[in-house]
């Protein structure tokens, strides 16, 4: 799990796309705090910090603290925006998080010993199906990544989701053992095997 954080932003008091823009070009980002059966609260929060923890990853995974005008109030990033040609963010929506609450996040799919997988070494290739499992799970034990070890993994093998050793009380959204990658063949392989295969069948 990512290291809680906190912000510290101040209460918009206008909104709009006006307001919005010159909050900017204070080098401040709008946002907005929602859910938990509140009113929806208008913020505005520094362009640095939101810069800094958007890149410095799981930002969307970890459960922050915003220190709203003295209230602090305990959120998760649920989307933001971005500039399309600068790519700076431009706004952020954050959901209310109440103590022992479940919610529904994406986790990254993070994959280890390559170098262990028989299939890999013949020259097979990694088809990721899903970079990212959605999954409910505690909003105060989200995982960073889910692993998935393709040690002994050769040519035409799978790894499906029960296969993967999930945290406690993490679930899967999608109630089926869905495929998560694919041990694929090269394509001189393939291509030799439809020589092979288009062979037998003139001789048939």
């Amino acid at each position: 799990m990512s290291t809680a954080y906190e912000l510290t932003a101040s209460v918009r008091n206008r909104v709009g796309k006006g307001a919005a823009r010159a909050s900017r070009r204070e080098g401040k980002i709008p946002a907005v705090i929602y859910g938990d059966k509140q009113a929806p609260i208008a913020i505005e929060l520094s362009h640095k910090d939101v810069y800094l923890k958007l890149h410095a990853g799981g930002f969307l995974t970890t459960v922050a603290t915003i220190d709203v005008d003295g209230e602090k109030i305990r959120v998760i990033p649920r989307d933001y925006s971005l500039h399309p040609v600068t790519d700076q963010p431009v706004h952020v929506d954050f959901l209310r998080v109440s103590a022992g609450s479940t919610i529904h996040v994406e986790i990254p799919v993070q994959f280890i010993n390559e170098d262990k997988s028989p299939g890999l070494k013949r020259g097979g290739v990694l088809n990721i199906v899903r970079h990212e499992v959605e999954v409910n799970c505690p909003a105060d034990s989200i995982p960073e990544h889910i692993v998935v070890d393709l040690t002994g993994l050769d040519i035409n093998d799978s790894v499906h989701i029960s296969a993967i050793q999930l945290p406690a009380n993490v679930k899967p959204v999608i109630d089926r053992d869905f495929t998560i990658a694919t041990i694929a063949a090269p394509a001189a392989l393939t291509s030799q095997e439809q020589a092979e295969a288009d062979a037998a069948a003139a001789k048939a």
